[in-house]
């Protein structure tokens, strides 16, 4: 059994039949493998969703952290994460192989929002309001990485609690997916992408108001 956490501002009945990640979730029905959580109405941040499905006693161990704003447009979704898991501790649809000093996000090198040299980044990810959209290559896939990004993460809820692997809550919307990385690696797990199908309606909120706090946070944590 796999687990899709996600958190939405809509109401359950509107999730469902509106946002791209319920849809989705419709569309993938037929596998019973799949079990969804979803936080409705939310208002909490990322990581107190997330780390309540990853402590949570009656959940399953292989846990996929998605946007609600993400089309599956993958059906063998259930097959890759499992194939994907057995190579990696945590894998991911685009990352950076790399991390250097005062990385604002998986992709970039500087505050700048200059892109990182081809040869270090991995991955695909489609962009687009429906599903299917135009396809971004980052870079051939598998590949382990430093860094992934956040849209889409999924781990096994016992490597996790066994190298004490949580979200920070500070980074409630921002930097969680560049926190919860470099903690994973700092605890000795392994981060790869994997060939996974997604289309996502948004492309981050880089350099807004919240976000330059959430980078001060990280930069101040991590001393990098």
């Amino acid at each position: 059994m796999i687990e899709i956490v996600s958190a939405t501002r809509l109401s359950k009945n509107d999730f469902w039949s509106a946002s791209a990640l319920g849809i989705s979730l419709r569309r993938l029905s037929q596998d019973t493998r799949l079990v969804a959580h979803i936080a409705f109405n939310n208002q909490r941040g990322l990581p107190d969703v997330f780390n309540a499905r990853i402590n949570a006693k009656n959940g399953h161990d292989i846990l996929v952290f998605v946007h609600d704003d993400v089309w599956i447009d993958d059906y063998f979704l259930a097959d890759r994460v499992i194939i994907g898991l057995k190579e990696f501790d945590v894998i991911g649809v685009a990352g950076n192989r790399r991390r250097v000093q005062n990385q604002p996000a998986w992709a970039f090198i500087d505050n700048k929002f200059t892109w990182d040299a081809k040869n270090n980044l991995s991955g695909s990810v489609a962009h687009g309001n429906h599903p299917f959209g135009a396809i971004s290559v980052f870079g051939p896939v598998p590949a382990e990485c430093e860094l992934l990004d956040g849209v889409f993460l999924a781990a096994q809820k016992s490597r996790l609690i066994a190298t004490s692997v949580q979200f920070d809550p500070r980074f409630d919307f921002h930097f969680y997916d560049m926190d919860f990385c470099l903690g994973a690696r700092r605890n000795g797990l392994r981060l790869g992408t994997w060939p996974i199908c997604i289309t996502h309606q948004s492309g981050g909120a880089f350099g807004s108001p919240q976000w330059n706090e959430k980078y001060r946070l990280y930069l101040e944590k991590w001393k990098s």
